[in-house]
């Protein structure tokens, strides 16, 4: 979660001076006409929804405003078992799909690698996540590995439409577009899940949504479901309360607490991605800004991170000491607060800055009080596609992005090579679940298994030219490894120790310690490293 205070720049907001070109020169004109208001407002707000990448989808100023739920389309075999905003656009979708093949090497390598086996043949898989050209790589590969797909959206801004059109034009029963009401949400899911002849055996979800819509609603088919994959924390918890309550029957997979989501995805991810959600709906400078961001786990490092090297003054709560004393030694202030429900309520809202900027980078739409904000005494005016202010009695705004949902997603893209990781973990998870022996795995949810894990990294090794230095047979025996793996135990945690900034002192003492323990060669790499 984050909230950015400061005092809005006058270029994005005030957009009412004109730049002319005459014989060289600029001619500034303060005060243009109506007509000449209208005419730059118009192109402002065209190149803010137009000039974005695929993730705003540059098609949707030229779509009609009929719902796709009233609309009859067939792709090119005459079927119509799905529901896009236009079928029409599958060819620029599938150029999509292309590019972001070309980031996800790992995931077309194991695609390579299990096709012929066919490990997923039989598998009918209702997924539930952002669907993007990152994601459409996932379910192809799923289909190459022998599963049956139907899919729908977890979020209902992120959707690509013409991503969701190509997956369609496939024969994916894709039921997503952009800009979803609450209502056609739900209807999307049960019409993925509730269709004559043909029933779930796997879920892949990403917030829970999906689960607890079959749960609920359709409590044989979960019954029958042979398991679960869950990449969001909040679906996690959603889980391990069913689990504790005793009402989950069929195993689950956590890969949102895997090693390869929580340190690449979480953390790079948002990273990169929270400064251009934020650049793409608002244009703001962020040097010298005060930035507050809620929680300090791999996302907020990842924020956090990538605010600060932007010149931003930023400050962290936090509810967990650990976490609380990494700020303290990253930082040097900090404060508790977090949660996952109104971590920004309306009384700070209230006391917010004229021209502040609200925006969440958590899976839900729960932790901004957005629901307060929707009161008489409150007007709300739309700037452009998922930026609105919100406007006070006084006249003061306060912009809100998403409508206070993921805001990377749903503004903007994210890097693919990252995605692959997570969405390599995910078809593991999958293939696991789906084809281990009666009995592995209880009615429980579980972590991936750190081999795999190790597996996944493997995958993505190449990218980089990386090699992995082999143990000898001496030296697994020493340390008591296969030399295959795995390296590391289940409670082993993958830190970032050079990220946390060290004084003199430390660094001698530090050195000291190596020097008494290791070979000078090694101590001479560690004090390049320390010095760089």
């Amino acid at each position: 979660n984050l909230a950015l205070f400061g005092k809005r720049p006058s270029s994005v907001y005030h957009p009412y001076l004109q730049i002319q070109f005459v014989e060289d020169k600029q001619e500034f004109s303060r005060f243009p006409t109506k007509a000449g208001r209208r005419s730059l407002s118009r192109s402002i707000s065209q190149s803010s929804t137009d000039s974005y990448s695929s993730a705003a989808s540059y098609t949707d100023s030229s779509d009609d405003e009929t719902s796709p739920r009233d609309k009859t389309q067939l792709n090119s075999k005459g079927t119509s078992d799905f529901c896009v905003k236009n079928i029409k656009q599958a060819e620029f979708g599938r150029r999509e799909i292309e590019i972001a093949e070309q980031d996800m090497s790992a995931l077309i390598s194991l695609r390579k690698r299990a096709q012929g086996e066919k490990p997923l043949a039989g598998a009918k898989i209702v997924g539930c996540t952002h669907i993007t050209a990152q994601t459409a790589v996932l379910i192809e590969t799923l289909v190459a590995l022998g599963a049956q797909c139907r899919w729908t959206a977890c979020n209902i801004y992120s959707t690509q439409n013409e991503v969701a059109a190509a997956l369609s034009e496939i024969g994916v029963a894709v039921f997503a577009w952009k800009g979803e009401s609450e209502d056609d949400f739900w209807w999307c899911i049960d019409k993925c899940v509730n269709m004559e002849g043909w029933q779930p055996n796997m879920i892949l979800d990403d917030g829970g949504d999906l689960t607890h819509w079959v749960y609920k609603k359709y409590p044989n088919v979960f019954k029958k479901i042979r398991g679960i994959v869950e990449e969001s924390v909040t679906g996690v918890h959603r889980l391990y309360q069913l689990s504790k309550a005793g009402k989950l029957c069929v195993p689950a997979m956590n890969v949102n607490d895997s090693v390869t989501k929580q340190k690449f995805d979480n953390l790079y991810c948002c990273r990169e991605s929270i400064l251009d959600g934020l650049k793409r709906t608002t244009d703001v400078m962020f040097g010298g800004k005060q930035v507050v961001v809620c929680g300090y786990g791999e996302v907020g490092k990842g924020c956090t991170a990538a605010l600060k090297a932007m010149g931003s003054i930023v400050y962290v709560t936090e509810i967990d000491p650990i976490c609380a004393l990494q700020i303290g030694f990253r930082l040097g202030f900090f404060s508790g607060l977090l949660g996952n429900k109104n971590v920004v309520t309306r009384d700070q809202l209230d006391r917010m800055k004229n021209g502040s900027i609200v925006c969440n980078m958590g899976h839900s739409n729960t932790e901004i009080d957005v629901a307060s904000l929707r009161t008489p005494e409150l007007t709300w005016e739309r700037v452009r596609s998922q930026v609105d202010h919100v406007i006070w009695p006084d006249g003061k705004r306060v912009i809100l992005l998403a409508e206070g949902r993921l805001l990377n997603l749903s503004c903007s893209t994210v890097p693919t090579f990252v995605l692959s990781i997570t969405a390599t973990t995910q078809a593991l998870a999958l293939i696991e679940l789906y084809n281990a022996p009666e009995g592995r795995y209880k009615q429980d949810v579980y972590l991936l298994p750190k081999k795999m894990d190790e597996y996944v990294a493997s995958l993505h090794l190449p990218t980089f030219d990386a090699h992995l230095t082999e143990l000898s047979d001496e030296q697994a025996k020493y340390l008591g490894l296969n030399k295959n793996g795995p390296f590391k135990p289940n409670y082993y945690r993958y830190n970032h120790p050079s990220k946390i900034p060290l004084n003199d002192t430390q660094i001698s003492d530090l050195c000291t310690i190596y020097l008494q323990w290791i070979p000078t060669a090694t101590a001479y790499m560690f004090s390049l490293v320390q010095s760089s």
